[in-house]
């Protein structure tokens, strides 16, 4: 009698507590749900990881809509590598430098986020504004047949194609001014903003490569057999 006495008790109380507190819980519960959510969002979680990635290394920032026609301009052209149902291309972006700031500081400190994504193997694609520097500083742009250059070659000859030999990524290529930023509208007599750029790609020095490496050689083919 008393056990049953001590559980009616504490169904009771129990009942009591969530008649008071139950819109406290529910709405915790939904600030704890739309955190997750923020958080989430904001570290990539919730994101599909890319089929492949593409560094851009120039002196300025591409606007929305170049990077927009240069995800088109790949997706076109690629295949769902990683199999999830959808083609996506991250285009990562390292500005080397501005006209206002030429000290050696300024170029280190921004060159660090380009170091990660070499050390990382994330880009296997590099799209410069002057492939003979960035191969004078980081050796890293493939031969034509996919090996890494021998040691004393710094040369970016043969290891790159310019942008407008590119057939196979040139139709998507919009008319923007190399002024434009997000909110500029651009004239459609506008000059090529992907002209003077050079698209090449990464060799590998160590067993690490980046993901979907086979795909990745096959789509760099098609594009250097394109010209």
């Amino acid at each position: 009698m008393q056990t049953n006495n001590w559980k009616n008790f504490k169904k009771a109380k129990w009942k009591n507590w969530w008649y008071y507190y139950k819109w406290y819980v529910l709405c915790g519960i939904i600030l704890l749900l739309i955190i997750g959510n923020l958080a989430g969002n904001a570290f990539g979680l919730w994101a599909k990881d890319p089929d492949f990635q593409v560094a851009y290394i120039g002196k300025s920032e591409l606007p929305p809509p170049a990077i927009s026609a240069l995800e088109q301009a790949f997706a076109a052209i690629a295949s769902d590598f990683n199999g999830d149902g959808e083609i996506i291309i991250q285009i990562n972006q390292y500005i080397s430098g501005t006209p206002e700031t030429g000290a050696a500081y300024y170029g280190y400190v921004s060159d660090i986020p380009l170091i990660g994504d070499i050390s990382d193997c994330d880009s296997y694609f590099f799209l410069m504004d002057d492939p003979e520097r960035f191969q004078l500083e980081f050796q890293i742009l493939a031969s034509p047949d996919g090996s890494c250059p021998a040691p004393a070659d710094y040369s970016a000859e043969g290891k790159v194609i310019p942008w407008a030999d590119c057939s196979a990524l040139s139709s998507p290529e919009p008319n923007i001014p190399s002024t434009a930023g997000p909110n500029t509208a651009l004239p459609e007599d506008g000059p090529a903003y992907f002209s003077g750029l050079y698209l090449g790609r990464r060799c590998f020095y160590t067993d690490a490569t980046t993901e979907h490496i086979d795909q990745c050689n096959e789509l760099w083919n098609t594009i250097y057999n394109s010209r």
